[in-house]
C-alpha cells in the first residue's frame, strides 16, 4: 500500500479525521466511523491524529492513512509530529504516510528539520513523508530535504501567515507552491466548499484534504450560524 499510496491518492479526496481532547468527537471510535463515513462517500486516503486514532481507523477502514501526532512542546511552535518520538509512537500502526511540520520555526529536541527527515529515512526507509508548509520557502527546503509531497497545511496558522487563505487571490499561494517545488502538492487547510476543493485540483494540486468542513460539526454548525445571523 505505501510505494503506491501517492497514486492511489492522485486528483482526489483526502478526509482529516480529527477531534481533539477539547473536542465534543474526541474519541478514538468516533474517528474511525467518521472515516468509514468518509470511505463510503469515496475518501481514498485519511488524514489521522494520534497512535490511538489512526490503530483504530486502520482497523475500520482499508485506505492509507497519513498520521500525525499533535503534541505541545514549550518553548516552540512546532506540534505536528515534532520529534522523532513521535514518529517512532506512529510507526507502532506502520501508517502509508507520515506528516510532520516542515516550518522553519525552531523544533523541540536535539534535531533541526534536515536531521530529523535523515534520521527518519534511515530508520524507516519505506515510509512516505508529507511536509505541512506554510510559505513557499519553506516548500523549497522541504523539496530540497527530498519529502515524498509537500502540503499547504499551515499556511493561515503560522505567526507569519495568520489569516491568510488558500483561496484568497484566486489561490496565490497554492499556484505559487505548485510552481516552486516538483514535489506533489497536497492542497489542505481551510478547504471549506466542494468547488474550492476541485480548483484546487484544477489548478494542479496531486490531492486535496478536507478536514474540518466534513468532520467537525461544530463548525459547520457555526458557519450557518453567521450567515443567518
Amino acid at each position: 500500500m505505501k510505494a503506491n499510496m501517492l497514486e492511489q491518492i492522485k486528483g482526489k479526496l483526502v478526509v482529516s479525521c480529527q477531534a481533539l481532547e477539547n473536542e465534543p468527537l474526541h474519541s478514538a471510535y468516533i474517528m474511525s466511523r467518521m472515516a468509514l463515513a468518509a470511505k463510503q462517500g469515496g475518501a481514498s486516503a485519511i488524514r489521522a491524529n494520534s497512535l490511538i486514532d489512526v490503530e483504530q481507523i486502520m482497523q475500520t477502514v482499508d485506505l492509507p492513512i497519513i498520521a500525525i501526532i499533535k503534541r505541545d512542546y514549550s518553548g516552540s511552535d512546532v506540534y505536528i509530529t515534532a520529534t522523532l518520538k513521535e514518529v517512532d509512537e506512529l510507526m507502532a500502526a506502520n501508517p502509508a504516510m507520515i506528516a510532520l511540520d516542515a516550518t522553519q520555526h525552531q523544533r523541540p529536541g536535539e534535531l533541526q528539520l534536515p536531521q530529523l527527515v535523515a534520521a527518519i529515512r534511515q530508520r524507516y526507509p519505506q515510509l512516505l513523508l508529507m511536509a505541512d508548509i506554510a510559505t513557499v520557502d519553506e516548500a523549497l527546503l522541504a523539496d530540497e530535504l527530498g519529502f515524498d509531497c509537500v502540503g499547504t497545511t499551515l499556511h493561515g496558522y503560522t505567526a507569519e501567515t495568520r489569516g491568510k487563505y488558500l483561496a484568497a487571490n484566486d489561490f496565490h499561494f497554492l499556484r505559487e507552491v505548485l510552481t516552486a517545488v516538483k514535489a506533489p502538492v497536497i492542497a489542505e487547510g481551510n478547504v471549506e466548499t466542494p468547488e474550492m476543493a476541485a480548483q484546487c485540483l484544477k489548478l494542479g494540486a496531486h490531492a486535496v484534504v478536507v478536514g474540518g468542513a466534513i468532520t467537525r460539526p461544530q463548525q459547520i454548525t457555526q458557519r450557518f450560524v453567521n450567515a443567518i445571523s
